[in-house]
């Protein structure tokens, strides 16, 4: 497994990941891409792409997940905790959330995030926050 960094044009395998974590794929890319607050990574398993998770930076200390989505035939072998473990070590934060909606709220507690309701923020759609607190060591 391999995680890298995108710093230019999406390829189509992107676009479609993107689009699992946002119905606005093509802006939150031009983002990506335009901003230095927020950095773009996908993981490879042997060349082929499986999954992506989008940052931004809240502080020099803390991250907020705005993006992340793994292809279905590739869900359940815990690349997503793997990426979310790549950019807490690569960034030594030491606080990571992210805002999700019922569907991903399972996947962040099996990741050891806490969970918190933020309401209906949008009509007939329960929001959560999922925050976690990264112990740094030496």
């Amino acid at each position: 497994m391999h995680i890298s960094e995108v710093r230019s044009a999406f390829q189509p395998e992107m676009m479609e990941l993107l689009s699992f974590a946002s119905s606005r794929a093509g802006e939150a890319y031009k983002t990506y891409i335009n901003t230095t607050e927020r950095k773009f990574y996908v993981c490879k398993i042997e060349q082929v792409i499986v999954g992506c998770i989008g940052i931004e930076f809240k502080s020099e200390t803390s991250i907020e997940i705005k993006h992340i989505a793994v292809f279905p035939e590739h869900r359940g072998n815990q690349i997503g905790g793997k990426m979310i473990g790549f950019v807490c070590e690569k960034y030594r934060i030491s606080y990571i959330f992210a805002e999700t909606d019922q569907d991903a709220v399972v996947f962040y507690r099996k990741s050891g995030f806490g969970t918190k309701s933020l309401g209906e923020k949008y009509p007939g759609r329960e929001r959560f926050l999922c925050h976690k607190s990264i112990l740094k060591t030496s």
